[in-house]
């Protein structure tokens, strides 16, 4: 357990590791690729590690540097590993190489972690099926584990019958230059999450991809052309950069991140507007630069587009004045935990006013009175441990359980944590 020390004022630049959903979705065209990409600045996690070795066990060599990996791609030409693939609670991952086994011959396992166990992914098996692809929840469950029996990806006209996660759309994206007929998919109902769609379009195109997308995103036409190899610039994680805001937002301090560049590619940097709507001040000059303000204030904000921030903006809320509504985030609840519960409880524990919603969080902000320390649990989510550091800054006694599980996505992050004292 990790009790955080308070700060007095905060005046930090920081740099954030490579982004984990353009890391990983980089690796999965550059292992599709025929011939070798440079990723620079991928991000070295757990999450991007078990994706790493789920590639290398298809016959994909990925050599991991410093800070550039190589990645020998299969061009289309996948291997049958000799054992089960395991990706751990790597959601992002396990729905990515759903679609990707696809591409294979034989026999494909896919096993997970207790918690992915729990987490759907039969829209994404029905979409496949519509391409030809035999993949099925081994347990009947409708989730992980998947036994696929692979031969290609036929392609042609599929629908994705509804987007709790834009993961499965992502995930079919990804493969679709690879089908065996030109392929176009359907997006039954509204698309979640839609910068993270956007990103792996942009991922896509940058390794040659040709497609054309419906200005809502509900349709695509993918040309059967292969990836082509690249040098890839991974951009700094935003989801890890927000800490490092919301730090600023409730010291009333200064906190510049280096490598997050406006615009971006990931639609997490959203945070950064609504910090400015509820008082602080924004430079986008040089990086991103927040300061926080005297008095935070309360707001309503739609975090559909940017979900993996809204616990983020929840420990800002609790430290504003008046009620701020987190809205349209249902889909946090088949997250590494179920976020909107676990960030109703743990704010409480702390004394603060919480309402939770099926699809939303109500905080009356407590203003200038203090919340109080409590022991946090973690519900084995890197975010959790992440947000409520940043509370402890200002209230004494927060303490974090489990700390290690930040090694998902942020392995270095109480290093990095520690540059804001």
């Amino acid at each position: 357990m990790l009790e955080i020390k308070t700060v007095k004022s905060i005046d930090a630049d920081v740099t954030v590791p490579g982004s984990k959903s353009i890391t990983q979705r980089a690796l999965i065209a550059a292992a599709l690729a025929e011939g070798t990409s440079t990723l620079v600045g991928p991000l070295a996690s757990e999450d991007t590690a078990y994706t790493a070795g789920a590639l290398e066990a298809m016959g994909i060599k990925v050599e991991q540097g410093d800070n550039q990996w190589l990645v020998h791609g299969c061009g289309g030409r996948i291997q049958t590993p000799d054992k089960e693939i395991f990706l751990g609670n790597n959601g992002t991952a396990t729905r990515f190489l759903a679609s990707f086994v696809g591409l294979g011959e034989g026999e494909f396992i896919i096993a997970c972690g207790e918690r992915m166990e729990e987490r759907p992914i039969d829209p994404l098996l029905t979409a496949l099926a519509g391409w030809g692809v035999d993949i099925v929840s081994i347990k009947g469950t409708g989730c992980p584990p998947l036994r696929a029996k692979a031969n290609g990806i036929i392609g042609g006209e599929t629908t994705l019958p509804e987007g709790k996660s834009s993961q499965y759309l992502s995930s079919l994206l990804l493969v679709a230059p690879y089908t065996k007929n030109p392929a176009i998919l359907n997006v039954a109902g509204v698309v979640p999450s839609k910068p993270y769609v956007t990103m792996t379009l942009a991922v896509m195109r940058s390794f040659g991809a040709e497609l054309s997308a419906a200005d809502n995103l509900n349709r695509f036409q993918i040309n059967p052309k292969p990836y082509s190899p690249c040098t890839y610039n991974v951009e700094g994680d935003a989801s890890s950069s927000s800490y490092f805001f919301a730090a600023a937002a409730i010291t009333g301090g200064r906190v510049r991140v280096k490598n997050v560049p406006n615009p971006s590619l990931q639609g997490d940097t959203a945070l950064v507007g609504m910090l400015e709507k509820m008082g602080c001040t924004v430079d986008y000059s040089d990086g991103i630069t927040v300061t926080g303000p005297r008095e935070l204030r309360g707001v309503e904000v739609d975090m559909g587009d940017c979900p993996d921030v809204a616990p983020t903006l929840a420990i800002v809320a609790a430290h504003a004045k008046g009620r701020t509504v987190i809205k349209n985030i249902e889909h946090l609840r088949i997250k590494e935990c179920d976020r909107i519960n676990a960030m109703a409880t743990e704010l409480t524990k702390m004394g603060a006013k919480v309402t939770e919603q099926p699809d939303k969080l109500i905080i009356e902000g407590v203003g200038d009175k203090p919340l109080h320390g409590a022991e946090i649990d973690t519900y084995e989510d890197h975010r959790i441990a992440m947000c409520f550091a940043i509370a402890g800054l200002v209230t004494p006694g927060v303490k974090i359980k489990d700390k290690d599980v930040v090694a998902k996505s942020f392995p270095d992050f109480w290093q990095r944590f520690g540059w804001l004292y």
